[in-house]
Order: C-alpha cells, then sequence, then structure tokens
C-alpha cells in the first residue's frame, strides 16, 4: 500500500488532477479523476493517516477505497443528502407564524391559483398549491377554466384578480395551451402580485439587485444553500440550464450571493470539465441523469433540480441497480421520478447534493408561500 504522506498534501493541491503518489521511488500511479486534491484536504484534519491501494487509485477503479491505518474503509467521504422536505417545512412554520401575527391584525393574505385546462399533473399541483395555503393560513382561490379559453378571456381574468383587494399573489399553473400566449398571460399579472416572479419587471428588478419577487425554484434553490451552510461568497457556480424561470435567474442569485458564476447549456463545450471546475452546481437542464460521477469535482455541492419520469424496468436497473427503495416506489407507481444528476455515482465525489425527489421539489412550494406572504407585506405596506 501507498502512504499520502502529510507533506505530500501541499504537492497535491499545486498539481491538482494531474498528481502521482510516489513513496521509496515506486512507480506513481494516477491520483486523477478519484482521489484528488480536494478530496485530500478535506480528509486531512480528521488527523488519519490515510493509505490508498496503487489499484485504486488508477483510472480504470471503480471506487477508490481510501483506508484509515487499521485499514479499515473511510466511510466518510459520501455526500450528505440535504433534506429539502425538512427545509420546506421550516419555512412553511416560519410563515404559519407570521400569518398568525397578521391574523391578529386583521389581515389573512390571499392566494388565487389559475389552472387551465385538465392537465393530471398541473391539477395535482395546483391542488397541492391550495391544500398547503389553507394548512398555513392563506386565503385561496382556486380558478379552473376550459382549454378552449381564448388568450383574451384568460387576460380578462387575470386583470379581475388584479383589481381583487382579497387577493396578493397570482399564479397562472403553467404549461398552458398551445393557442394560449403564455407571454401576454404572465407579462397581465401586477408585477405586485406576480408570486411566480415571472414578470419582466421583477426579472428587471432581480438583475439590478432590487428587493423583487422572484422565481420560486431558485429561490429555493439559494434557501437550501444558505440553510445547509453551504459557503456561496467566493464560491465558483455553475449553472447547468438557461431557462427563464430557472437557470438565468438562479445565476444571477448566485452572482447576487457573491459567487463567481458560469452558465453551462447545450451549446457549451467540453461541458464535463467545465462542470468539473464548480465548487456548486446547479442541475436544471432536463436530461436524466445527465451529470455523472466525472463531471464533479469532489468536495463540490450538487443541487439536482431535475425532474424526469423513468418508466422504463431497464432504466431503472442501470441508474439505481437492486435500490429497494426505488423498486418499490417503481412497482407502486409504474415509474419513479429522477433528477439531471447520476445520483448513485456522484454521491461518491460531492460533499452534499439533493436527492430527488425529497430535494429541490419541495422547496418551490414553501418559497411559493414565503413570496405570496412578502406580497402581502408589500401591497398592504405590513
Amino acid at each position: 500500500m501507498m502512504k499520502l504522506w502529510e507533506g505530500t498534501i501541499p504537492l497535491l493541491a499545486e498539481e491538482g488532477w494531474r498528481d502521482s503518489l510516489i513513496e521509496d521511488g515506486a512507480p506513481g500511479w494516477s491520483a486523477r479523476r478519484y482521489c484528488s486534491a480536494d478530496l485530500l484536504l478535506r480528509l486531512r484534519p480528521i488527523g488519519l493517516a490515510l493509505r490508498a491501494t496503487p489499484s485504486a487509485l488508477s483510472l480504470g477503479s471503480a471506487h477508490p477505497p481510501l483506508l484509515c491505518e487499521e485499514g479499515h474503509k473511510f466511510h466518510d467521504v459520501a455526500a450528505t443528502f440535504i433534506n429539502g422536505t425538512k427545509i420546506a417545512e421550516d419555512i412553511k412554520r416560519e410563515v404559519a407564524s407570521e400569518l398568525e401575527d397578521l391574523k391578529h391584525r386583521g389581515i389573512q393574505p390571499g392566494l388565487a391559483v389559475v389552472l387551465v385546462g385538465d392537465d393530471a399533473a398541473s391539477s395535482a399541483y395546483v391542488n397541492m398549491k391550495a391544500k398547503t395555503c389553507e394548512q398555513l393560513g392563506f386565503y385561496s382561490r382556486k380558478l379552473t377554466m376550459p382549454s378552449s379559453l381564448s388568450t383574451d378571456q384568460l387576460l380578462c381574468e387575470v386583470r379581475k384578480l388584479n383589481q381583487d383587494d382579497a387577493i396578493d399573489g397570482i399564479l397562472v399553473q403553467l404549461p398552458l395551451p398551445k393557442h394560449v400566449n403564455k407571454h401576454a398571460i404572465l407579462e397581465s399579472v401586477d408585477p405586485q402580485k406576480d408570486v411566480d416572479g415571472f414578470h419582466s419587471a421583477n426579472v428587471g428588478s432581480l438583475v439590478l439587485g432590487h428587493e423583487t419577487l422572484v422565481a420560486c425554484t431558485p429561490l429555493g434553490v439559494m434557501e437550501v444553500l444558505r440553510r445547509s451552510g453551504v459557503k456561496i461568497e467566493g464560491a465558483n457556480a455553475i449553472v447547468l440550464g438557461r431557462s427563464d424561470d430557472v437557470g438565468k435567474p438562479q445565476a444571477i442569485l448566485l452572482m447576487h450571493a457573491n459567487a463567481t458564476v458560469t452558465i453551462c447549456h447545450s451549446k457549451t463545450r467540453n461541458l464535463p470539465d467545465v462542470v468539473r471546475q464548480a465548487d456548486i452546481v446547479v442541475a436544471a437542464i432536463g436530461k436524466t441523469a445527465m451529470v455523472t460521477r466525472d463531471w464533479v469535482k469532489p468536495g463540490a455541492v450538487v443541487i439536482d433540480v431535475g425532474t424526469n419520469k423513468v418508466s422504463d424496468r431497464a432504466e431503472v436497473q442501470r441508474l439505481f441497480g437492486d435500490d429497494p427503495t426505488r423498486w418499490k416506489d417503481f412497482e407502486k407507481r409504474g415509474y419513479i421520478w429522477v433528477g439531471d444528476v447520476d445520483e448513485r455515482g456522484v454521491k461518491e465525489v460531492a460533499s452534499m447534493m439533493t436527492p430527488v425527489p425529497g430535494g429541490v421539489g419541495p422547496m418551490t412550494i414553501a418559497t411559493l408561500m414565503k413570496n405570496t406572504l412578502k406580497a402581502a407585506r408589500t401591497r398592504r405596506a405590513v
């Protein structure tokens, strides 16, 4: 076995991914990809003398077991999964507490959700939002419109909500039917009631760093990072995806938090090499398990925004092996939800990551509630 001498660590830090570990003139084995300087520096404070076999350090190894002097596997290098469900519940409790305070002052903030058509997934999501509103103490109104509704007819309904003083937040559930002008509808929402943060006035305010309503999913990602103790300032952050509702606002929020931000997309050259430079990776590109282990720098924090439906048994087996939890869900529903990150591989190199489901997903409704409360306080000056 080859001992990783403490004096070697500064050299590894300087040489980055190109290191070889040599003892007593023995041939060096590349530590590239599996045992980087970042990982060694993370382990050093523990005070263990670490060893690794030449075969474990070779590029052909599937997994490099680090051993302490007693020869036991060092298990603590696996990623910590961030519990988005718990963080979301914490936020909802905070919102409920503030709502109780407003209730004593005779104020009940209201949220209206507009659903056009009978899409099952959209309907379920709208019902979940309405239920959460009622649980926390918001006034909730659900408007269900036929899919045949024209753009002008929907504009008329949105304008009525704009003028309704009982409503502090308006959310038009997407996607809309193809014949409806989505841009016209989103721009018709009063910016002060735009709890989705999609209106151009709110997007412009976000870019300028002004206080405003921000898209719920990117806002949820920032809450996850901060409440998990991730240092954003000075970090290299990669946002995978440039969508209007996630990628672009996510990059701006990270920039305002003093991260150095790169936006990657389908035209980015050498994409894995670019992503591998990141301390924080936010994957929102909409491709199942696209981000694999060799894309991620050891010690990086990986936030998975993707929600991809997988109903093929062979694909489930490829992604999760014999994981009993995943197979139980698959047998129950006939499908499972999978993120943009290859969870099974990436968890071996990341320091923290969000699972799918149970990561960013629950945060979206929690931050919607937070946005509705914020809109009410702003609009009512309370």
